[in-house]
């Protein structure tokens, strides 16, 4: 087949913004009606493939270096240099897309630092729902094959459609980056080429948090655990989110940039992000022991201590379940006992695919609401509350606590009479503009009372002698680097104002806030009444309007006699650049 190049349609504007907020209210950005990223058509562009009678070609994610990386892996870097990018069908007579559905062992690491997002997919392997929400049904290799895939990814509040091409990084003919212990199967080469392709190039999956690609790969919300300090019961609290389906992942922090991916004596990698795969009780010499299991992205690496897969312990175990949970082959996968992981380990991250109380028992279901708001230089970027003077400028939301939690004495804070509800806080595209230098920001944000004279008002922005003379009611946990900062409270009924920062003010960034609610609850975005008395305006006959001004409109706007916002701006640069008097009527 020959090469067919397809060049995306972009739309850009006003129109086009004021149009999709139109379709999102419409239910677009659902996961059943998904946006199609960078105006992609999947179906339309198989078929055009099909008739034509050419293989996929992607342009707005072709197979050239910039598409790699931008520093370590950018042009004439030396680790890409021998890269070859080629299609599963020139590396195999026999591609499959997966082969005897989608496993753990399905994901291994390749020289990309992207565990954090491999141990996500191996937990997405767990739950075929959520996996075929992914990686959607009926792509293959075989059946009407031109070289094209897609796939859907959770980005920022709305679900989008991704298409891929199937030209993947190679070296001596074979894959550079993910690839399955199965050699001949590639839709965990193909899905990490579409997480790729939204945030930019490969490069930009170096380094994460595994909990950034849980919530992409569900829409769900994720809870940190810090293992030091962990409740008592967490151990039951993993075997309820493994039932619920939701995903968990864990990692041990390192001290210095020396200790990144180095090995324990007990075989276990710090920096590094696991999976947690499983979790079990058994009958160990007349005691319950609790196991966690485990898995390590690289395919191999795995604990050598108690309950690995050669130890001693398992001789004293009932035959038939020694056989049920003894992982035999060195494939990354591991037990070990709670007690050790507890010790070993350092976070655990839990990705509710709805936030439930996992204290409960019993299933809740939460009413959810997200914002988008932007912090930009000298306008709404305040910082945090350590800066007074211009804190109160930064983006204000109001919630409305209306009814408490019901009763349940399994939740340890059921004493406390309250409203439960979760925030958290999430930059938008930050992996995408790596290239451009920028990173993470330290972000966090505060939970006010409404004082009583503002209760019940229309939407007002709170000034800053209300900051002054109030101290919060809640706040995040610590302001930090990560995607998203979420903490779980329970306040009395009443109405609240949520401001999330940025640390630092003059910050920019674009972020969501997303509010989840046990009982009924109200939010609305905070800002002062606009208004503005404007003169009637003038309008001027073409004899009045200055010749050079109207050459010039005619030299940009072409025959069309219309311009672009970009042909406007160029208008607007020119005219300053010139004497007043050029464009002024005596």
């Amino acid at each position: 087949m020959a090469e067919e190049v397809i060049t995306p349609v972009y739309c850009t504007g006003v129109s086009a913004q004021v149009q999709k907020q139109r379709a999102k209210k419409l239910g677009l950005g659902r996961h059943e009606n998904a946006i199609k990223y960078l105006g992609q058509d999947y179906d339309q562009l198989r078929a055009h493939c099909l008739q034509s009678g050419a293989l996929f070609r992607d342009e707005a994610f072709p197979p050239v270096p910039q598409s790699l990386g931008f520093k370590d892996l950018g042009p004439n870097s030396s680790k890409t240099y021998g890269i070859k990018w080629k299609r599963p069908p020139e590396l195999f007579s026999n591609p499959q897309f997966i082969v005897d559905g989608a496993t753990r062992t399905d994901i291994c690491q390749g020289a990309l630092g992207d565990c954090w997002l491999l141990a996500a997919i191996a937990s997405l392997t767990l739950n075929d729902t959520l996996l075929h929400r992914v990686v959607p049904h009926g792509q293959s290799f075989q059946d009407g094959y031109v070289g094209i895939f897609h796939f859907q990814l959770w980005q920022f509040g709305e679900w989008v459609d991704v298409v891929v091409d199937d030209l993947l990084p190679t070296k001596d003919g074979k894959l550079v980056f993910v690839h399955s212990a199965q050699g001949n199967e590639f839709w965990s080469a193909l899905l990490e080429k579409a997480y790729a392709k939204v945030s930019g190039s490969y490069e930009a999956l170096s380094g994460g948090s595994t909990s950034e690609g849980f919530e992409d790969f569900t829409g769900g919300v994720t809870e940190w655990y810090e293992l030091r300090k962990a409740p008592s019961d967490l151990y039951s609290i993993i075997l309820k989110a493994l039932e619920r389906g939701s995903l968990l992942g864990c990692s041990i922090d390192i001290s210095s940039i020396l200790d990144m991916e180095a090995v324990t004596f007990k075989k276990l990698v710090k920096g590094h992000a696991y999976s947690v795969t499983g979790a079990k009780q058994v009958n160990y010499q007349g005691q319950m022991v609790n196991l966690i299991r485990m898995r390590n992205p690289w395919g191999e690496v795995e604990w050598t201590g108690a309950w690995s897969d050669g130890s001693l312990e398992w001789n004293r175990v009932d035959p038939y379940v020694r056989e049920q949970l003894r992982v035999k082959m060195e494939d990354g996968e591991f037990w070990m006992s709670f007690r050790d992981f507890m010790r070993e380990f350092t976070r655990l991250e839990i990705c509710n695919l709805t936030p439930d109380a996992l204290k409960s028992q019993r299933f809740r279901n939460w009413n959810t609401t997200l914002y988008e708001g932007t912090w930009r230089r000298g306008s709404t970027a305040g910082g945090c509350r350590n800066y007074p003077a211009t804190f109160w400028v930064n983006p204000q939301f109001k919630i409305r606590l209306e009814e408490t939690d019901d009763p349940d004495n399994d939740d340890y804070r059921a004493q406390e009479s309250g409203c439960s509800f979760l925030l958290a806080l999430m930059q938008k595209h930050r992996r995408r503009e790596r290239r451009l230098g920028r990173d993470m920001e330290t972000i966090g944000f505060a939970v006010y009372e409404v004082p009583p004279e503002l209760t019940g008002q229309p939407a007002v922005h709170l000034k800053r002698d209300f900051f002054l003379a109030n101290a919060s009611r809640a706040c995040s946990k610590q302001f930090i680097n990560l995607r998203e900062v979420s903490t779980r409270f329970r306040l009395p009924p009443g109405e609240y104002v949520v401001v999330p920062s940025t640390f630092e003010p003059n910050k920019e960034g674009d972020f969501v806030l997303r509010f989840f609610s046990e009982k009924s609850a109200g939010t609305q975005e905070l800002d002062d009444q606009i208004q503005a008395n404007l003169p009637d305006e003038q309008v001027l006959s073409a004899e009045e309007i200055d010749e050079n001004f109207k050459s010039l409109f005619r030299q940009l706007a072409g025959k069309d006699m219309e311009i672009s916002v970009k042909e406007l701006q160029t208008i607007l640069n020119r005219i300053i650049s010139k004497p007043l008097f050029l464009f002024t009527r005596v």
